[in-house]
């Protein structure tokens, strides 16, 4: 096969690159009392993206994750556990979690989170 015949097969078999974009996560996930609530809203090549909302005392009880993870508060205030240490994640911070990492999240305050699964 010539270089331009590879060329045009490649480029039959490829799908049409696509800008995704939300404009405002906190509008697409509600707090709801005395309950936790998880919506996907974005599923692209190589991540998840995962909404979460707690009400006040809410709480993820110690877990891990197959795939290493980011977590951004969205609104709110949390207290994280991972990895022999705590910490306040308030709007602004960022959070990286590796591959089977045990954590815990409470929500100190009704509170957003985004969750980003990055796949392999």
């Amino acid at each position: 096969m010539t270089d331009e015949n590879a060329t045009k097969k490649a480029e039959k078999n490829t799908e049409p690159m696509v800008m995704e974009f939300i404009d405002n996560l906190n509008l697409l996930v509600e707090v709801q009392s005395e309950a936790t609530v998880s919506r996907t809203v974005m599923q692209v090549e190589g991540a998840n993206v995962v909404l979460f909302s707690f009400d006040k005392g809410q709480e993820l009880s110690e877990h891990t994750a197959a795939m290493p993870v980011l977590v951004q508060c969205l609104e709110g205030h949390f207290k994280v556990t991972g990895g022999g240490k705590t910490v306040d994640l308030v709007p602004g911070g960022i959070l990286h979690f590796p591959t089977r990492l045990p954590h815990a999240v409470y929500a100190e305050e009704a509170s957003k989170m985004m969750l980003i699964m990055m796949r392999h």
